[in-house]
């Protein structure tokens, strides 16, 4: 059974769609945006071999990574566009095991805070049996606070030069 979808045709989910394929991890995972609008994302990801632990079904991680991504990028979506955000907290149930056909994801934003935003995502099966349950909070940056200064290797401009012997 597939859920009932609306197609990720506005230039949101246009621009979500795009975010996606220049994220490293999705590269790898191979997550798609299926909808998206303000306060809601929905995700999918066709179950691979990479996806699997050793006993043969997907790996808790990899739900709890699209799970979190479906709903980090429901929360986006009711932001300002650019504004930078983070999971600061993220409490999972594994209800079924997955192990092929194609996973979804609906990410929800149940509150909006200033700073903070609690999220949920339901993870559903081919059939559209509820395989996990997720409840998420995101730290938002208020516009105004410059951004941390990161370079490109992931490690802050103090943290090279302590290294450096500055």
């Amino acid at each position: 059974m597939r859920l009932q979808l609306e197609t990720a045709t506005s230039a949101a989910a246009k621009e979500l769609t795009r975010r996606l394929r220049s994220s490293n991890t999705n590269r790898l995972l191979g997550f798609t945006v299926e909808a998206a609008e303000p306060g809601r994302a929905v995700l999918a990801m066709r179950v691979r071999e990479l996806h699997r632990q050793i006993h043969g079904v997907v790996h808790g991680g990899i739900i709890a990574t699209l799970a979190d991504t479906a709903a980090a990028l429901g929360v986006y979506m009711a932001l300002p566009r650019g504004t930078p955000m983070a999971t600061v907290e993220l409490k999972i149930n594994y209800l079924e095991p997955l192990v092929h056909g194609v996973v979804f994801a609906e990410g929800r934003m149940l509150r909006k805070g200033r700073t903070f935003a609690v999220a949920e995502c339901d993870v559903r099966d081919h059939d559209g049996r509820l395989a996990a349950k997720a409840l998420m909070t995101f730290a938002i940056r208020p516009s105004g606070i410059p951004p941390l200064k990161v370079s490109r290797k992931g490690t802050s401009r103090k943290g090279q030069a302590r290294r450096k012997g500055r």
